[in-house]
């Protein structure tokens, strides 16, 4: 069966015409996100990078605080987590700051650096309890969505790849035209 030109030309502006009109209607839909009040404050990024240095420190070579994890976790935090899981990831911080309080006296930011990693010490051990013992049904521990944020963020940014995981954009050279010896 052929189709005309013309034909083809009408369907195809259908189908442009609908995805065009579609869009439109989503854009101007009431469905707005409420992120909570301090996603997007330097405040929560540098309490982040905090977290991401106190687990993935700086030594002969660079930190999750160079790698500027703290704006990597806002932005898959709010970007890809679901409703739920951001909910357990920021509840999960303010966790943090309350129990910092109430075994120190100060949050988490003011605590010295030997504090923090007891601390983070202690939340990995009561992380890998819930983990053992959690049914499938219920969620993972916010300690473990830290824990995985700030790995992949250090790995993933352009520190992480030169610097840690020695990226090269070019390896070698390429020799399309060789003889192969007979292998004896």
């Amino acid at each position: 069966m052929m189709m005309n030109r013309r034909k083809a030309l009408e369907k195809v502006s259908w189908i442009l015409g609908g995805s065009i009109v579609g869009a439109q209607a989503f854009l101007n839909s009431s469905f707005t996100f409420q992120a909570p009040e301090y996603v997007t404050s330097s405040e929560r990024i540098n309490f982040l990078n905090e977290i991401g240095e106190t687990i993935f420190p700086e030594t002969h070579t660079p930190g999750a605080k160079a790698a500027n994890v703290g704006a990597f976790m806002e932005i898959i935090v709010r970007d890809c987590y679901t409703e739920a899981d951001q909910t357990i990831f920021y509840n999960g911080l303010r966790d943090i700051e309350k129990q910092c309080n109430d075994l120190y006296g100060k949050g988490f930011l003011k605590c010295t650096p030997q504090q923090r990693i007891a601390f983070l010490t202690d939340l990995e051990k009561v992380h890998r309890d819930y983990m053992k013992n959690k049914k499938s049904t219920e969620p993972v521990h916010y300690f473990r969505m830290l824990k995985e944020l700030t790995l992949t963020g250090v790995y993933t940014s352009e520190i992480g790849a030169v610097k840690l995981l020695n990226y090269n954009p070019a390896p070698g050279r390429y020799d399309g035209c060789t003889t192969e010896k007979p292998w004896n």
